[in-house]
């Protein structure tokens, strides 16, 4: 009996050189897409938040600070730039700019130097270091008006901590409120006691993570401790210390918490010995309820820090290029040898991908 089923033919071979086409399957592009678009979306949220609680007001205030608004009516009408040119024609103005720039740099320069100092001191192989990087962080906990109470008190003109000290030493006092240089020292004191911890954590990290075998290497060269210092540490700490300088620039020109507590009436001094720009902003929003004036030297504050903020950039720019870590290629550059790296990898991958004659023989 004869079967009636017949013999499969063998096909004939492909040619060596033909390449057979590859389908890409659902699951393949779902990895591309969520490869291309997950990291979009786990920032979205941020982003999505920061548009309806920080943008939306931002803009908001944008336009009120074109007109002459009325809060309780909630509308105003547009009056253009005579906000902007009533701000920058009163005194106040400058006088609370010059006091935001000296506080600034009274509790800024200070703060930096220190900071660096204590990060240095913690990177040492000292006992119980968990327990000292705790302990430089508790200022920081502390609530603000806490801190003002305390430090208010602390340099009171009469019975002050500070200048019954000086007294029993023999020593005048210091008019703390009523003299402007001695105000600004006294409210830039309570800024470094808070902020001094926070900025020596963030230099610490940027310390621990210099390589050891660069200070080894030192050591045998015989570098002591203080030449490392300025010829290790502090290069590479160049990015760390511009992130604490832009930082500490932007929170330094929006001072409020400690000029506003440093005397009970809150209002900046009776001569505006220590009135800052976001101390004056507030009594005139609140205090003289003109949102419009108040809206218009808020934007007048940013565009300020947005100045000083992009000559940071600049000075940053400036100083990572001279890395030796640093790519000196051009965007172009980088992208034409990124695409180059690109193609040899699916060339590869097809190649590897295609099965030889052995294999299909």
């Amino acid at each position: 009996m004869t079967s009636t089923l017949e013999r499969p033919t063998r096909s004939a071979p492909a040619p060596a050189g033909a390449r057979q086409p590859r389908r890409i399957g659902l699951g393949q592009r779902r990895s591309t897409w969520d490869l291309k678009f997950s990291p979009y979306l786990y920032i979205s949220p941020f982003f999505i938040l920061f548009a309806i609680t920080g943008l939306f007001p931002i803009a908001y205030t944008a336009v009120i600070s074109f007109m002459d608004w009325d809060l309780v009516r909630n509308s105003g009408h547009f009056i253009g730039f005579d906000q902007y040119a009533w701000v920058l024609s009163q005194p106040k103005f400058w006088v609370a700019l010059r006091n935001t720039f000296s506080i600034f740099l009274l509790s800024s320069v200070p703060q930096l130097i220190l900071a660096i100092f204590i990060a240095a001191m913690l990177d040492q192989n000292i006992r119980a270091k968990t327990f000292w990087r705790m302990s430089v962080l508790i200022p920081y906990v502390m609530a603000p008006v806490a801190v003002a109470l305390i430090f208010s008190n602390m340099f009171g003109d009469q019975y002050g901590v500070v200048n019954t000290t000086l007294q029993n030493l023999g020593l005048p006092a210091v008019p703390w409120h009523s003299d402007a240089l001695a105000s600004h020292v006294a409210i830039a004191t309570m800024v470094n006691f808070r902020w001094t911890g926070y900025n020596t954590l963030i230099l610490l990290a940027a310390m621990q993570a210099i390589p050891r075998e660069f200070y080894e290497a030192a050591t045998v060269d015989g570098a002591g401790k203080v030449r490392q210092f300025f010829s290790i540490t502090l290069p590479s700490l160049k990015p760390t210390l511009i992130f604490v300088i832009i930082t500490s620039t932007i929170g330094g020109l929006q001072i409020f918490d400690e000029p506003r507590m440093y005397d009970q009436n809150g209002t900046g001094g009776a001569d505006n010995q220590w009135l800052t720009v976001t101390l004056w902003l507030y009594n005139v929003g609140w205090g003289e309820w003109n949102f419009g004036r108040a809206a218009a030297l808020a934007w007048i504050l940013f565009l300020i820090i947005l100045v000083i903020g992009a000559i940071n950039m600049l000075v940053t720019r400036s100083l990572v290029r001279d890395e030796g870590g640093r790519d000196q290629r051009s965007r172009r550059e980088r992208r034409a040898q990124a695409r180059a790296a690109t193609q040899r990898l699916k060339a590869d991958a097809a190649r590897l991908s295609t099965p030889t004659k052995e294999a299909r023989r």
